[in-house]
């Protein structure tokens, strides 16, 4: 099959989007099916260029057996609104472009969070006459409003409209939650053309592993418990909550919380944590991809963590997986939902509710010092990797677009769901 994908991030970018593309085409390819990727030259969070690359219209290369497309984009940091949305329209208008030059696919993929991808996607789909497929990770816009990045109004009901036209349009919709796809349903789409396929977590890339030395000492954690967040640091995450429950245990000295990564809101809150004099919260640069394992393997517990918002009940973090393959107890904290839900049923880690900063400061008490439950949890969260495998969600992905090229509906050979 030859699959032409539209994200507009893509690794050496490491956010969900760019780590879940890449991983899950490298399965593809390595069946045999002919993947070539449209993009933007790196920059994201931060909206600067990575060091050595430029913003070129068009730059080209191999990655692992996948074409990679990369276009010229109007650069923007993930900050804001009526940049980041230049930003998405100028991807969208230069992927379409470049598609029209790329041989003809089997079959036309984007993906979200920002559905302007989607549109490039659809209208490439049109004009080339194959199959448009719209992978769903995130209900944008409506997560605009739930981060407060804008305010419910007639152009967010426009969008809303518009997103719901991709949808109807689209051959199918690939959801990456029950929760979504629940939600399309709700919404008047016909649930026969939504598969479901959850993040998960590339084993090879992940497994337990003794504390990396030299990353220890240079981010003084010797002897310590390490509470890690590695994720972007944006509107969506809430981490001011992480330091309100740091200043609830600064009577437990050992006790660190990590966070690694870059976004929005990176320097508020090291700008915070500086003010209030937590030295029990250490900050780590962003590091690349091959260097996430070392970094994971710094934590006894990982944190992951998502604003207090409805919309982010429906939302599993990518994170968790990653931490899964690592052998590391989960602590999450968050809106109950799906994300709670499968920490529950896999006995992977606690729960503490969203904007809960004494639960999250006793849950850190509770862990640091109850060896046993650590233990088990550890045990029981690696246990549950295996049944999140970036290789099996790629086979269901692939089972869904085979359907689609044959002029099915993608769930029409049994219900797509893993």
């Amino acid at each position: 099959m030859r699959i032409l994908f539209l994200t507009e991030n893509y690794p050496p970018e490491t956010n969900a989007a760019a780590t879940r593309v890449s991983e899950r085409a490298a399965y593809w390819v390595r069946d045999g099916h002919q993947v070539t990727v449209l993009t933007s030259a790196p920059n994201f969070p931060g909206g600067k260029l990575f060091a050595g690359w430029s913003n070129d219209w068009r730059q080209v290369s191999e990655m692992g057996g996948i074409k990679v497309v990369r276009v010229k984009t109007y650069i923007a940091p993930n900050e804001g609104f009526a940049k980041r949305i230049l930003d998405f329209i100028s991807f969208m208008i230069s992927a379409f472009v470049a598609g029209l030059f790329e041989p003809k696919p089997d079959v036309v993929v984007a993906t979200s969070p920002q559905f302007f991808a989607a549109i490039g996607g659809w209208a490439l789909g049109a004009v080339r006459r194959v199959p448009f497929v719209f992978e769903l990770g995130d209900l944008w816009p409506r997560s605009i409003t739930a981060v407060g990045a804008m305010r419910d109004s007639i152009l967010i009901r426009w969008l809303e409209r518009l997103e719901l036209f991709l949808y109807r349009r689209s051959a199918a919709v690939v959801a990456l939650t029950r929760a979504f796809k629940a939600d399309l349903t709700g919404r008047g789409i016909d649930p026969g053309k939504i598969a479901v396929v959850i993040n998960g977590v590339d084993l090879p890339r992940y497994a337990p592993r003794p504390r990396d030395a030299a990353l220890e000492a240079e981010w003084g954690l010797a002897d310590k418990f390490v509470i890690g967040y590695v994720g972007t640091h944006g509107m969506a995450h809430g981490l001011i909550n992480v330091l309100d429950a740091a200043e609830r245990l600064c009577d437990a000295p050992r006790i660190r919380f990590l966070l690694v990564g870059s976004g929005a809101e990176r320097q508020m809150l090291m700008d915070e944590a500086a003010r209030r004099g937590l030295d029990n919260v250490v900050f780590g640069p962003p590091q690349p991809k091959e260097r996430m394992p070392a970094v994971w393997s710094l934590c006894d517990v990982a944190l992951i963590h998502l604003k207090d918002s409805p919309a982010f009940a429906e939302v599993i973090p990518s994170k968790m997986f990653e931490a899964m393959g690592m052998g590391l107890p989960l602590l999450l904290v968050a809106p109950r939902g799906e994300a709670s839900h499968i920490v529950e049923a896999d006995r992977a880690g606690l729960f503490v509710p969203a904007a809960d900063p004494k639960g999250l400061a006793e849950a850190a008490r509770i862990l640091a010092t109850d060896y046993g439950l650590r233990g088990r949890l550890a045990a029981s969260s690696l246990a549950a990797a295996a049944g999140h495998t970036r290789e099996r969600q790629a086979e269901l992905f692939i089972q869904a677009l085979s359907l689609v090229v044959a002029g099915k509906g993608p769930t029409e050979a049994g219900t797509i769901e893993g």
